[in-house]
């Protein structure tokens, strides 16, 4: 698989909710529902402002899709300076497949759905994802507004499996709103998101997941991306947050962490596996990363 699809399936997002929110001016929601959470949401008609953490309002406009991955506080309404009520006190959360109406409606229509992730390693790759990820579904977007149109046919139609339908359409919106943001190359953020937004340096990245194993150095991964090795790894560093090595053995980690937790497999296969020669040095890695040895690691995460 590639990178951005090997992440995805680490996470395991689940829709675990759907829906169609029509609110009325004037208002304002905290989201106080965003942590260890994925929101992505697409403003069909209308516009609002959303502001993370109290910094800069962000006007979101229509035909405008965000995703919010980092479950930071985020306060969203019809202007930036009006008092949110808690999102959690004022919407009822088991309205999946449904429209919302706050307010009475008609100011903003927005469509999407929230996340739950299912991985021990959740905080360790959403913290390093940019906070808002803002695209635009106009133009040639047609796959991000084909998700977009579908879902709202069936929050309208209500017909037999509707709901089942939008959560996968939710799940086709995110994907596809994750690659138009990749896409467009032109953020100053850093994280291992950032280093796959980067064509050179997609490259290495797409190598080190299709053979996670293999004793990469970072010669082997420079020449890959058609750098030098000096700056290779200076623009990996400056990308990514860490040095190609770092990210490397970080991966291999996530990877044991998931078979661990899965019990089916040895430790001393999980090492042989991912690359290292013996189990004791896995063992001395994966505590080093993980901050437990393995088969710590393994007993907190049995059922």
């Amino acid at each position: 698989m590639d990178p951005l699809s090997e992440v995805l399936a680490l996470l395991k997002p689940r829709s675990y909710l759907t829906a169609g929110f029509d609110a009325g001016s004037p208002w304002a929601l905290e989201l106080d529902d965003l942590a260890g959470r994925i929101k992505c949401y697409a403003v069909v008609s209308g516009s609002c402002w959303l502001t993370l953490d109290g910094g800069t309002p962000v006007l979101v406009r229509e035909g405008a899709c965000f995703v919010l991955p980092t479950g930071r506080t985020a306060v969203i309404g019809s202007d930036p300076g009006r008092e949110p009520a808690r999102a959690s006190d004022v919407l009822d959360p088991d309205r999946s497949g449904q429209v919302v109406t706050y307010h009475g409606g008609g100011d903003v229509y927005l469509v999407g759905s929230r996340f739950e992730v299912n991985s021990p390693h959740a905080e360790v790759l959403l913290r390093t994802l940019p906070p808002l990820m803002l695209v635009e579904t106009s133009g040639d977007r047609a796959r991000l507004r084909w998700s977009i149109e579908l879902m709202m046919e069936e929050f309208r139609a209500a017909r037999p499996g509707s709901a089942l339908m939008a959560q996968h359409l939710a799940h086709m919106m995110l994907v596809q709103a994750l690659r138009l943001y990749l896409s467009a190359r032109s953020h100053d953020d850093v994280g291992w998101f950032a280093a796959l937004a980067d064509p050179q340096l997609s490259v290495a990245l797409a190598a080190v997941h299709a053979d996670p194993a293999r004793s990469w150095t970072v010669q082997d991964l420079a020449a890959l991306a058609g750098m030098s090795r000096t700056t290779f790894a200076e623009r990996f560093r400056a990308r990514a947050g860490e040095t190609p090595i770092a990210y490397l053995t970080r991966w291999r980690m996530m990877l044991a962490g998931e078979r661990l937790r899965s019990g089916d497999d040895t430790i001393a296969r999980i090492a042989t596996s991912l690359g290292y020669a013996s189990e004791p040095a896995f063992n001395t890695a994966f505590k080093r990363v993980v901050g437990v040895p393995p088969r710590r690691y393994a007993r907190s995460a049995a059922p």
